[in-house]
C-alpha cells in the first residue's frame, strides 16, 4: 500500500473511532444516578414517592447531597412512616438535601449554601473531608448529566419553621 493510501485509509479510519466517540451517550440525570447506585435505592425510593423525581431528572445544576441505605437505617422508623403518609413532608425533607448548583467537592467552602427547600445548609471542608450540616460526604463528585451527587452518612431533616 503507497503512502498516500495508507494516510487516507488512517483518516478514514480516525474520522469513524471520533465519530464513536462523540456518539457516547451524556452521563445519566441526577434521578437515574440514583436509580442505578444500590446503595441509593432507598433515597431513589423516596423521591419518586415525594414526586421530586421530576425535577431531578430536569435541567438543573443541582448538588444532590444523597443519604445512602445506611443513613436510612438510622432515622427512627417512626419518622420514616410519618414522612411516608406526608409527602409534602417527604418532599420538604429530601429537598433539603438539594442545592440549586453545581457544587464538586474541591469547591465546597466553609460556609452556607441555600437548598431547594429553601433552609440554609452550612458546608465544611478540611483537606479532604467535606461535610453538609453534621453529614459527612463518604463518596464525592458522582457526575449526572444536570449536577453531581455526593454520598452522605446521615439524612438531613430542615429546620423547623
Amino acid at each position: 500500500m503507497n503512502k498516500r493510501l495508507w494516510l487516507l485509509a488512517m483518516a478514514g479510519v480516525t474520522a469513524w473511532t471520533l465519530s464513536g466517540c462523540a456518539a457516547v451517550s451524556a452521563p445519566p440525570s441526577i434521578a437515574d444516578t440514583l436509580a442505578s447506585t444500590p446503595e441509593l435505592s432507598t433515597l431513589s425510593q423516596l423521591v419518586k414517592q415525594a414526586g421530586l423525581a421530576d425535577t431531578l431528572n430536569g435541567e438543573g445544576p443541582f448538588t444532590l447531597f444523597a443519604p445512602s441505605n445506611e443513613a436510612f437505617k438510622a432515622v427512627p422508623a417512626k419518622t420514616l412512616e410519618a414522612l411516608g403518609k406526608d409527602p409534602a413532608a417527604l418532599k420538604a425533607v429530601l429537598s433539603y438535601h438539594v442545592a440549586p448548583t453545581r457544587l464538586p467537592a474541591a469547591s465546597i467552602t466553609n460556609g452556607k449554601v441555600t437548598s431547594l427547600e429553601s433552609s440554609p445548609l452550612t458546608t465544611s471542608r478540611a483537606g479532604e473531608f467535606v461535610t453538609i450540616e453534621d453529614a459527612l460526604v463518604t463518596r464525592a463528585d458522582i457526575v449526572a448529566r444536570n449536577g453531581i451527587v455526593h454520598i452522605v452518612d446521615r439524612v438531613l431533616m430542615p429546620p423547623k419553621r
